[in-house]
């Protein structure tokens, strides 16, 4: 790993916990209006509709949006399938928001301040700049950019993405590496020449519902950012 200067990061499931938090957010949110919903049906409904919705951007059918314009389109979706299509545009508009509000898992935010001592990190996510901003002031992460899907106009795993995030801070792709709880998105970062390092979430989307192994060929794989740290050599 010694050729490896920049690592790049998932955020969503890999650093953030979506799941619980988008339930939490929900479910506190419809109380008040007397709704009663189960918050984590509910948040998988919403992340059900998140491939989808960045597959029409992937192949053309729609433009570039941001994943906040995607997310409030899947919204209104669930909403509707929900039985909740009356919610009003205001409350809609703070569910959304919901997605700046998510909450790290506990060995991110100590993990990241060790590996920003020895290498530049940066989300490489398909969430928006705006969004990677308001989960970095949330949890403490400090970032030395904000890299992704924005900044690529393309959503992963589309090649682009990755190459650009390697690009923007100067470096070869072989010179930077992709930590990930999801295979799928390290297989892509691999085919484009980047390392990879695979970060067990487990629970991800539920208890036991999250990848333990990885199920590609990794360079690294632990079970927290702080193993990471470890591994790398980080004090």
């Amino acid at each position: 790993m010694k050729e490896v200067k920049a690592l790049f990061f998932d955020v969503f499931g890999t650093l953030v916990d979506w799941r619980g938090s988008i339930a939490r957010e929900t479910s506190a949110i419809l109380s008040s209006l007397g709704i009663v919903v189960d918050g984590e049906a509910f948040a998988d409904a919403w992340r059900d509709q998140y491939q989808p919705a960045m597959e029409d951007v992937r192949s053309g059918r729609l433009p570039f949006s941001k994943l906040d314009k995607l997310h409030r389109r899947n919204l209104d979706v669930v909403l509707k399938n929900f039985g909740l299509d009356h919610v009003d545009e205001t409350t809609r508009i703070n569910l959304n928001l919901a997605w700046h509000r998510l909450d790290a898992w506990p060995d991110v935010t100590p993990g990241l301040l060790r590996l920003r001592g020895k290498f530049r990190i940066a989300p490489c996510s398909n969430g928006n700049i705006s969004l990677m901003v308001d989960l970095a002031r949330r949890n403490g992460f400090a970032w030395d950019a904000i890299l992704g899907a924005e900044l690529a106009r393309d959503y992963k795993p589309k090649p682009d993405v990755y190459l650009s995030a390697a690009a923007a801070f100067d470096y070869m792709p072989g010179e930077t590496m992709m930590v990930a709880a999801h295979s799928s998105d390290l297989a892509a970062a691999a085919t484009t020449g980047l390392r990879t390092a695979f970060v067990a979430r487990p629970d991800e989307r539920g208890h036991g519902k999250g990848e333990s192994l990885a199920g590609v060929p990794v360079d690294i794989s632990v079970d927290s950012l702080t193993a990471l740290a470890d591994l790398l050599g980080c004090p």
